[in-house]
């Protein structure tokens, strides 16, 4: 049962999403008036702004959307994992880790298939990586996790870096773009929101068990969960969430932290509600930022990762300040 708080919660995300959908429509480098805008929604094809709304806008509005969902939901699954509230995938690695498999596919000359093939298995190794070495010693301390996810993070830094020091010149602006978060090009959003739905819809099927491993591995096996089959399930599904991200739009970080520590400030740590309010809350979030992104230098684009690392890291900052605050 959802207490009125967490609803209300559910239903001011809901109408923030549509106030965030309907501002970035009407925002860019063309002048489209709210006017113009509303009747092509109700599908005036003849009218001359429909190319602009549906097919440029409104399709890359959906998978700003879609992307940043994705995101704060592998965030909320990593944190999990980890029993830690720092833990996501930027941090983690697992971005790096897809972004340097990718890079690689893109060098190599492969087609889209084997470069989307490639970023899911970079997000996985690198996921297996951080468990691995944490894991040597036989423990499975969260901080020796969120330790060696930070050090193998560093080291993909540095390999895609050395990649794009081997990179064509003529390539070379296009992926630092994508490095850094691109949406230009991002205007296919069905299959991000697809995984969205079912990410999301899964994961809050599987609340009851999230909530139980957040409390501990040992508490989780007494009652009765397989904690190792279900540790390696959220995790595939957290390193899915981040590759199908990379190769959409690059490597955006942040959301998967800022978002899910503000939803449990704000609702409390039951997954039921953390779960589909971070998909909400951090689609916003990246939205905003991409619409910022294409309007502020107009007719110039700002990667879109600059900006929610502007957004994310003050407001993580204040939420930090405020929570010593109050203890």
């Amino acid at each position: 049962m959802i207490t009125r708080r967490p609803a209300a919660l559910l239903a001011s995300l809901g109408i923030i999403a549509i106030g965030v959908f309907f501002v970035a429509l009407v925002s860019g480098s063309a002048d489209i008036g709210v006017s113009e805008m509303l009747e092509t929604l109700r599908g005036h094809h003849s009218n001359p702004v429909f190319a602009t709304v549906i097919d440029l806008r409104l399709s890359r509005a959906l998978t700003a959307f879609a992307i940043g969902g994705l995101l704060a939901v592998a965030g909320v699954l990593m944190q999990v994992l980890l029993r830690n509230p720092l833990a996501e995938p930027y941090i983690l690695g697992t971005s790096g880790g897809a972004a340097v498999a990718a890079l690689l596919a893109m060098i190599l000359g492969f087609g889209r298939l084997v470069v989307d093939f490639a970023a899911f298995g970079g997000a996985m190794a690198a996921t297996l990586l951080v468990f691995s070495i944490a894991h040597g010693t036989g423990s499975w301390a969260p901080a020796k996790l969120l330790l060696t996810g930070v050090v193998l993070a560093a080291g993909f830094s540095a390999a895609t870096t050395l990649l794009l020091a081997l990179s064509p010149d003529s390539n070379l602006r296009g992926m630092l773009f994508w490095l850094m978060g691109d949406l230009s090009y991002a205007l296919q959003p069905g299959r991000s929101l697809i995984l969205l739905v079912v990410l999301t819809a899964s994961s809050m099927l599987l609340a009851r068990q999230l909530n139980v491993l957040s409390r501990g591995e040992l508490q989780a096996a007494i009652l009765g969960l397989p904690v190792i089959q279900f540790r390696y399930l959220v995790f595939a599904a957290a390193s899915l969430a981040t590759a199908l991200s990379v190769t959409t739009v690059g490597v955006i970080g942040f959301i998967g932290l800022v978002v899910p520590h503000l939803i449990r400030l704000a609702a409390g740590s039951d997954h039921r509600i953390v779960v589909p309010a971070s998909a909400l809350a951090g689609g916003c979030l990246l939205l905003v930022a991409d619409t910022l992104s294409r309007t502020v230098l107009a007719p110039r684009q700002l990667p879109v990762g600059a900006l929610t690392a502007a957004i994310g890291v003050p407001l993580f900052l204040i939420l930090m300040s405020r929570t010593r605050a109050t203890r």
